[in-house]
């Protein structure tokens, strides 16, 4: 899945990013670190993998989507 990082913090390596439809996700340093990726600026495509839907928590559509959603790995998107 494609987002855009938003967000991050090179000290606890967490963030957001954005899903294409604009709902916030956050990452944790464990994600950031699966991806290999030393740094992250505002506005990068980046690939995500995730585990989890936005249903599993009985979330509705919008801002609770990302509710059930866990991002597991960050790293750069390549073509």
């Amino acid at each position: 899945m494609q987002a855009t990082a938003y967000t991050y913090d090179p000290e606890s390596r967490s963030g957001q990013v954005l899903l294409d439809d604009g709902t916030p996700v956050p990452f944790d340093a464990a994600a950031f670190d699966a991806g290999g990726l030393r740094l992250l600026r505002p506005g990068q495509r980046v690939r995500i993998e995730t585990e989890g839907t936005e249903t599993e928590t009985g979330a509705e559509a919008g801002a609770g989507a990302s509710a059930g959603r866990r991002i597991t790995l960050v790293t750069l998107q390549t073509f």
